[in-house]
């Protein structure tokens, strides 16, 4: 006879079931936690109105992980946390504690192996930032080596509670996806429109998908040289950069043309108060990647489902 309780089939949208993967104290008493305080930078205490107490040790990581660094992070999860840990939003690991005489060790365990311990209360946390070169197929540059410049300098600040308020920094590798989420932004701004090589626009380009894709109707199709191409209309052009993962001839990136941009300030939510606009603080700085952005950098193209979520161990 079948089985009557069939197995959830699997979503590639929205957020997963999160109680089957959670924490036993975190699932009893989810929606009556009493209070909380942290007693050192990177520790949060947590006490239910039944009385558990959960003691969570937040670390950094770095955004992308290899298949040895996660190994490695759930062999400490298993050492001192039941097995349990999680991710947040910014790229910090999560472990969940019963017992608070485990948090020194744990501490230990986590700085000697690289994870610095910190990032709660009144400090820098880890720094979000999109995919780079490895699943984009338009940024100016690789956010993470912005990141880790970044964050060489400010580990002082994720380790310690010493700024005035919260601060939360993001990075992007283009002007138009992604990047704004936070109290500090770092955007890649393209400053002049694609050069086109037009010797091979017909062989590699789908020229309607590309008009299409221009968000001010700046680019329509042209004969160059008596060969198929594309002309720009640069007095429309807002030099965005979408015409060019359609269209690599389109060439956007390049030392003259990618600078980076600091933002300040802004809100993205109606919680409280009304969405904001960030503030230029400083536009036109150089872009000093020293590599040429390429097709073989990056792996979204058709077909690239195979190697990014065919593993029967990733969930998406």
């Amino acid at each position: 006879m079948k089985d009557a309780k069939q197995p959830r089939r699997a979503d590639e949208s929205g957020v997963m079931d999160p109680f089957p993967h959670m924490h036993p104290l975190l699932k009893k008493n989810y929606g009556q936690w009493d209070w909380h305080d942290r007693p050192r930078p990177g520790v949060l205490h947590h006490v239910a109105t039944s009385g558990d107490e959960v003691w969570t040790v937040r670390a950094g990581t770095q955004r992308q992980m290899d298949v040895h660094t996660i190994r490695k992070l759930c062999d400490i999860a298993d050492e001192f946390a039941d097995g349990h840990l999680r991710f947040t939003t910014r790229s910090n690991v999560e472990f969940m504690l019963t017992s608070q005489d485990k948090t020194g060790p744990l501490i230990e365990r986590l700085n000697g192996a690289g994870f610095p311990v910190g990032g709660t209360g009144n400090s820098v946390s880890m720094i979000s930032h999109t995919q780079g070169w490895l699943h984009c197929d338009i940024p100016g540059t690789d956010a993470s080596g912005v990141v880790k410049a970044l964050m060489d300098e400010l580990h002082h600040e994720f380790t310690h509670e010493e700024m005035p308020n919260r601060v939360r920094i993001t990075t992007s590798c283009c002007q138009i996806n992604c990047g704004g989420q936070g109290d500090i932004a770092i955007n890649v701004q393209y400053t002049k429109p694609p050069k086109i090589n037009h010797d091979v626009v017909a062989n590699v380009c789908e020229r309607p998908a590309v008009v299409a894709r221009c968000p001010v109707a700046a680019i329509r199709p042209a004969m160059v040289n008596g060969k198929p191409s594309l002309e720009i209309d640069e007095t429309k052009c807002i030099c965005c950069g979408a015409c060019y993962p359609p269209c690599p001839p389109m060439q956007i990136n390049g030392p003259d043309s990618t600078k980076l941009a600091v933002w300040v300030g802004g809100k993205h939510s109606n919680a409280r108060s009304k969405p904001t606009f960030h503030k230029l603080v400083v536009a036109g700085l150089p872009n000093n990647t020293g590599l040429a952005f390429t097709r073989h950098h990056i792996d979204d193209w058709r077909g690239a489902r195979s190697s990014l979520n065919a593993s029967t161990h990733i969930h998406f």
